[in-house]
């Protein structure tokens, strides 16, 4: 009997042994699929995949009080559904814009991990200006989400956390982080060590959405005061509260450093 070839071999290519081909698949299938697309930047949101839609969290919380549970949980929902609301109005108002550009390539795309709620809004509003989108999902032990607002062609799915990570860097001219958490903050530490340490050196305006949260979550001020931050560190990324505000500097940033320069040469 015929033994397969390596390459289709199935037994070989999930093995331990097969594990840098399995890397550098997730490096290569999206490179193809962006590549197709014509996708070279990016306007990339994070935030929490727990945050809820105003419409959903409205509905929850007058369920909870007719059964007289739940009630503060579901009121906490409600507030923090403005997040929700902002990213999906931000990144609709951000694919117009785009849209607009005199370039025929796809140029700032919003790009999510693909997921339930601040991704899903950031997707949906995306969705309904009629533009593309990137959803960068992860296998993790929780239940499959569908997130329908992604374009098909560009929902790219993974296994190895460092490979989607680096799609969402290397295609980025703008990030948004809205109020989230473990994996939220740990984006947020891994590219504020990139810039910091240039080793990302294109110049990316850094938005953190909702500055009571940011202030109560990360005491920025504190790293100064004991010295492990410099005080420049502080102005690597704006704390802001007003939609107005965070469309006007991510536009203005990206005319001014990403319109005339080259996407990532894939």
């Amino acid at each position: 009997m015929a033994q397969p070839k390596a390459y289709l071999n199935t037994q070989f290519l999930q093995s331990r042994d097969a594990r840098a081909l399995r890397i550098l698949a997730e490096y290569l299938e999206p490179l193809s699929r962006f590549q197709r697309q014509r996708v070279q930047d990016t306007i990339v949101f994070m935030g929490s995949a727990r945050l809820r839609s105003r419409e959903d969290a409205e509905a929850r919380l007058a369920e909870a009080e007719r059964v007289g549970a739940g009630v503060e949980a579901a009121r906490v929902a409600l507030e923090l559904s403005q997040y929700y609301e902002a990213a999906r109005e931000l990144a609709r108002r951000l694919t117009e814009w785009s849209k607009g550009l005199a370039d025929e390539e796809r140029r700032f795309v919003i790009c999510t991990g693909g997921g339930p709620g601040i991704m899903e809004a950031a997707n949906r509003g995306a969705s309904e200006a009629k533009g593309q989108n990137v959803g960068l999902t992860i296998s993790i032990p929780q239940e499959e989400f569908d997130n329908p607002y992604v374009s098909r062609e560009l929902h790219v799915h993974f296994h190895y956390f460092f490979m989607r990570k680096f799609w969402f860097v290397y295609l980025a001219k703008a990030v948004v982080f809205f109020p989230g958490g473990f994996g939220t903050l740990d984006e947020l530490f891994e590219i504020m060590t990139l810039i910091q340490t240039r080793k990302m050196r294109k110049r990316i305006p850094i938005i953190l959405y909702g500055s009571k949260y940011w202030s109560d979550v990360i005491n920025f001020d504190a790293l100064v005061g004991y010295g492990t931050i410099g005080p420049d560190d502080v102005k690597l990324f704006h704390r802001i509260d007003s939609l107005d505000e965070a469309y006007a500097i991510i536009t203005r940033e990206l005319i001014k450093h990403s319109i005339d320069s080259p996407g990532p040469t894939l």
